[in-house]
């Protein structure tokens, strides 16, 4: 199976049947977001700390797997210069509809979460990183890239699910019964039976790994980030298969990462090295620059 290929349709289909996390904000939170009121979710329920941020205006944002219309278009109205990643044609579009209704510019790059290649070093100054990294099977080389093309003194948020989550049979979760049947970590494409494939992945449903603790926190610091905030969340909504354990136990995490060394809001231009990968809008006003 082709992974990436097989995701990328998958999310594009979760864009057609409106997966909360492919709508795109309103008109009204981009007018807020204008006038410095917003704040954005990497997990369902909590808003990221806004002391997490730096000061946005000229602030170059790398979206990180981050499609959807969502956190892109709010922090360039708030005067971000906002670049998002994504795997999902269908997610960046929706980011391509509120920049060109709104009238400002974002960069969007079709890729992989792993492979930043479209990217210089340092080109950016924050990166946002929402609960995606469960859909690619490795994230080690993720953090080393994120590492890569942040500035010294840049941040990284990054939210992450509890691979608790991943232990529990599926079929029993449906019927409110907690069994623990999986070893962790866990993957769609060895932890489950044949016929559980494909119940749960034959409609182009994503596919998932669940990660360790290790690989997520261990991962950042090994890339060489150092952790300077961290919160718990939970679901908050009947969102995914995994939603029945959401009383029970914190199961999303959010942190912040700082890359050491340097000035901490650098300035510089570009971001984008690679033309062919970018699809860039050329809007007017961009507000003193500007999921």
């Amino acid at each position: 199976m082709d992974i990436r290929d097989h995701n990328k349709r998958a999310w594009n289909r979760q864009v057609e049947q409106k997966n909360p996390w492919t709508v795109p904000v309103s008109a009204d939170t981009i007018a807020r977001a204008r006038r410095d009121d917003w704040q954005i979710v990497l997990t369902p329920t909590k808003p990221v700390p806004r002391d997490w941020f730096p000061p946005l205006v000229g602030c170059r944002v790398l979206g990180l797997a981050s499609g959807g219309g969502q956190q892109g278009p709010i922090l360039a109205a708030a005067g971000a210069a906002v670049t998002i990643l994504d795997n999902s044609p269908a997610q960046l579009a929706q980011d391509r509809l509120v920049a060109e209704r709104e009238g400002f510019d974002m960069c969007l790059v079709e890729g992989d979460m792993r492979d930043l290649s479209p990217f210089a070093d340092a080109s950016f100054d924050f990166i946002v990183h929402p609960v995606s990294n469960i859909f690619v099977p490795d994230i080690l080389p993720m953090w080393r890239e994120a590492f890569r093309v942040l500035a010294p003194g840049g941040t990284l948020i990054a939210g992450m699910v509890n691979p608790l989550t991943y232990c529990f049979d599926l079929e029993l979760q449906e019927k409110g019964v907690l069994t623990a049947r999986y070893s962790l970590p866990y993957s769609d494409l060895e932890s489950l039976t044949s016929e559980e494939r494909e119940r749960y992945l034959g409609l182009e449903e994503p596919v998932e790994w669940s990660h360790t603790l290790e690989e997520q926190i261990g991962g950042q610091l090994a890339a060489g980030f150092m952790l300077t905030g961290f919160y718990e969340d939970g679901w908050g909504r009947p969102s995914c298969r995994r939603g029945v354990v959401r009383p029970l136990c914190p199961l999303l995490f959010c942190d912040v990462r700082t890359k050491t060394g340097g000035s901490r809001h650098l300035k510089r231009p570009s971001t984008c090295r690679n033309p062919s990968a970018e699809a860039t809008f050329r809007l007017h006003d961009v507000l003193a620059r500007v999921y």
